[in-house]
């Protein structure tokens, strides 16, 4: 039974070809972090230009992630992502056949990583917005959850071992041969996406000609007076802020310095992180929605930091394994109870806004997390680091509960089968 309640969504034409096209393009996504990054070497780049590439994928991300989610309000989302990735298709094709005619250079690279991250901040926020077009409430959590479970198997683990392998076996330009033939599939695959019911629009023409600042005011504005949603967007990003810096920055260290290990450890344990938040992921989707589902998320969010409190101080890999398990399963669980939420109780005229906001949360952190990781260490004991970031975070999750009184919010508004069935109703058309 719970096997097939995570298998539900594939009931519905439209979720399976909006996930096959999807699986494929974040396969290529993966493969395409490691050709770049190789064919940079290969044009005679090094850690400033590779920086130089990558920074201009982030900037077109974080620049363009708020008018994304305006964008997904505002228009039909299937146009949206068909778009997105013709856009992709067109960007890596060139720089394939640039990297054939051995023409390409480095400001090539970097104009199509920023397209590319444009790209991303529209396709995003228009695909959390167009699950719940296609697919009834009872299923999202089950949808959410396969897409939190083949990103990570397929971006992070076989789209780079796939892309390794080419460049060692041909050249960094027929690795990204093979991201493009994945964006030329994902986006023909898409093209069977069902179009616009005209008897259900998707944005009024009032709406269409507002500005984009009122927009954005309606977004934050919304945010503001939403206690669970402004809470745990402050949680998100108090714990963006302690600690995506240790662990992408300063874990390295650790292994090298504690455990005597090298990056193939390294490696595995982002692969073991990553492999706990996959099966996460698809076991939540094969529950139903827990009654307490605020609660839950955030406090599983809290838990799941605090082994990493305790990474300064282990000695072993396998500990140290099982810290990052614990962290990627909590990541992974709350994660997808969390896209469910915001497509169950945010009113749809304002998801894709709310989507991109929670995007650029994470995002505009992230950096300034990596970036202040490096100089505290020169000041600061690393096993303190890891101690203050482990502990912080659970602290906040649960004055996040309190705070925005989630505990009694949860029960006033349930999202259980039963009330599913009496109020919801059956999803629009595209």
């Amino acid at each position: 039974m719970a096997a097939l309640r995570a298998l539900r969504p594939f009931m519905h034409r439209e979720f399976r070809v909006l996930i096959s096209a999807l699986s494929i393009s974040i396969f290529g996504s993966g493969m395409w972090a490691v050709a770049m990054v190789y064919e940079v070497i290969h044009l005679g780049g090094g850690p400033l230009e590779l920086s130089l590439v990558a920074t201009a994928a982030s900037v077109g991300l974080v620049g363009f992630v708020l008018a994304g989610g305006i964008a997904a309000d505002r228009f039909p989302q299937r146009l949206l992502i068909i778009a997105v990735e013709g856009a992709n298709l067109a960007v890596i094709a060139t720089v394939t056949l640039l990297a054939m005619l051995n023409v390409l250079q480095l400001w090539h690279l970097a104009i199509g990583a920023f397209v590319l991250g444009v790209g991303q901040a529209f396709f995003f926020p228009a695909y959390s917005a167009i699950l719940p077009r296609i697919l009834p409430a009872e299923d999202l959590l089950a949808a959410n959850g396969m897409e939190g479970t083949v990103r990570p198997i397929l971006q992070q683990a076989a789209g780079p071992a796939i892309a390794g392998i080419l460049v060692a076996a041909f050249s960094p330009a027929h690795s990204i041969a093979g991201v493009a033939a994945c964006h030329f599939l994902a986006f023909a695959i898409l093209n069977f996406l069902g179009r616009q019911n005209p008897s259900v629009p998707e944005t009024s023409p009032e709406h269409a000609s507002r500005s984009f600042f009122r927009d954005l005011r309606e977004g934050f504005g919304y945010t503001v007076r939403t206690p669970w949603l402004l809470w745990t967007l402050v949680w998100a990003c108090l714990s963006v802020l302690f600690l995506i810096g240790p662990i992408e920055v300063l874990l390295p260290f650790v292994v090298r310095d504690q455990l005597g290990g090298d990056s193939r450890m390294f490696g595995f344990l982002l692969a073991v992180m990553g492999v706990g938040s996959a099966v996460a992921a698809l076991a939540t989707a094969s529950f139903p929605l827990p009654r307490r589902y605020l609660t839950v998320m955030v406090v599983t969010w809290g838990l799941g930091s605090l082994p990493v409190a305790a990474i300064g101080f282990m000695d072993s890999v396998w500990l140290l394994g099982a810290a990052m398990l614990i962290f990627g399963v909590t990541e992974g669980m709350g994660t997808v109870i969390w896209g469910t939420l915001l497509q169950r109780r945010v009113p749809r005229h304002l998801l894709g806004r709310i989507s991109s906001l929670d995007f650029f949360v994470s995002l505009a952190l992230m950096p300034v997390s990596m970036a202040l990781a490096g100089p505290v260490a020169e000041v600061v004991p690393i096993w303190l680091i890891f101690l203050v970031a482990g502990l912080v975070c659970p602290i906040m999750a649960f004055v996040a509960v309190f705070a925005a009184r989630m505990m009694t919010d949860e029960i006033e508004n349930p999202l259980t089968p039963a009330e599913t069935e009496a109020t919801d109703t059956q999803p629009d058309a595209v």
